[in-house]
């Protein structure tokens, strides 16, 4: 069992919001502490976003709150009310102002809240969290998830810890942050260190995962440090803090809606970390490089027909790049019959790579998918019903 590290305590329940899976997740780190937080920017955001943004200005909180399977989006003055009201009773049960509760929300779009049901579950919470037990706030947190994701780090030299959950197979692809994730640490590291620290790992994670082009409305990444371990260096927080943040990115990935396997494209030598990302997600969004990686088909053409997509990047002469699968190189060099049904049998592993050089430059970046299959189409064609 992953623990929540010092300073935090846990409430996971189901409080009839669907069915009788864990539908409200509540963490406390039972005083405020430096927070910081990063929200999709789209333009159909629900009220617990600009909530949270609001509650976030100054760079402090108590307690977050997330409810599953209702995004409460699109719902109007009603939903901003419902949102508010859900701050302020989580907050009166924990004896917190309203401002300390940031709030999250995740499910079906167009819905309102059940405000009966979720008055009735927030009473009944105990005053004091009773637990600290990380996989249960992860697995309180999903919806279309097939399983809980989580992933913790010591930073070096000290005995703090990151533990950070997640949620999100579908709908991902984060114009910060297509998903829901809470990270949790016990160093102390002030709100403004932790916010340039945070914004840091999650444009190089989080903000490189992609499973099919999709911004959500409800996007939402949160980290709060509870100072119980003491501070630590700033560098070892970095470092930990992005194998977390990596590990719950791949998490999401491999667990795209229909996945069978990871697909990871890794673009290098690239004019700047932007040029070397927009290449990368081009690929990993083709619609036909991910089917040629689930039909186990080493069909490099479509990787470079997505790289050819980035017409303004007119540095990137097609003479001068190189692509290939895995560690075997399918362009210049080409492969023979008997080289693509060898490389077909590691294109129907569970985890692809795709490594492109432009040739531009020195820079890099790497991005986390999955490819896409009949039952991605199938069961997002049935999702409300």
């Amino acid at each position: 069992m992953t623990r929540l590290p010092r300073g935090f305590r846990s409430y996971v329940a189901n409080i009839g919001v669907k069915d009788d899976t864990d539908d409200l997740v509540v963490v406390d780190a039972e005083r405020p502490v430096d927070c910081a937080g990063m929200f999709t920017r789209s333009r159909f955001a629900g009220p617990s976003i600009a909530i949270s943004r609001a509650h976030l200005a100054d760079r402090r909180a108590r307690a977050v709150v997330v409810v599953s399977k209702n995004a409460n989006v699109a719902n109007g003055a009603t939903g901003a009310a419902d949102a508010d009201e859900l701050a302020r009773l989580v907050a009166a049960r924990i004896g917190a102002e309203p401002t300390d509760i940031v709030i999250t929300s995740t499910g079906v779009i167009g819905r309102p809240y059940p405000m009966d049901k979720i008055r009735r579950g927030i009473a009944t919470m105990p005053a004091t969290l009773p637990d600290d037990d990380a996989v249960a706030v992860a697995r309180g947190m999903m919806t279309t998830d097939t399983v809980e994701k989580v992933a913790e780090a010591t930073i070096a030299g000290s005995t703090a810890r990151i533990v950070g959950v997640a949620k999100g197979v579908g709908m991902i692809e984060p114009d910060m942050a297509t998903h829901i994730s809470l990270l949790f640490t016990d160093a102390a590291i002030d709100g403004d260190a932790l916010d340039a620290a945070f914004r840091r790992v999650v444009d190089r994670t989080f903000n490189c995962l992609s499973i099919d082009t999709d911004t959500s409305t409800s996007d939402s990444s949160v980290i709060m440090a509870s100072a119980a371990s003491g501070p630590v260096d700033e560098a070892s927080f970095d470092a930990a803090l992005l194998e977390v943040c990596a590990d719950l990115t791949r998490q999401i990935a491999r667990d795209g809606e229909g996945a069978r396997c990871l697909l990871e494209v890794r673009v290098i030598d690239a004019r700047d970390p932007d040029q070397a990302r927009r290449v990368a997600k081009a690929i990993v969004n083709s619609p036909l490089v991910k089917t040629a990686v689930h039909g186990g088909d080493p069909n490099w053409g479509r990787v470079a027909m997505a790289v050819g997509k980035c017409s303004d990047d007119t540095d990137i002469d097609q003479a001068k790049v190189t692509i290939g699968f895995g560690d075997t190189e399918v362009y210049p060099t080409r492969l023979d019959d008997d080289g693509l049904a060898a490389l077909a049998e590691y294109m129907r592993g569970d985890h692809v790579v795709i490594g492109v050089s432009l040739a531009t430059g020195a820079a890099e970046a790497t991005v986390w998918g999955c490819d896409l299959s009949d039952d991605y189409v199938r069961f997002n064609a049935d999702y409300t019903t």
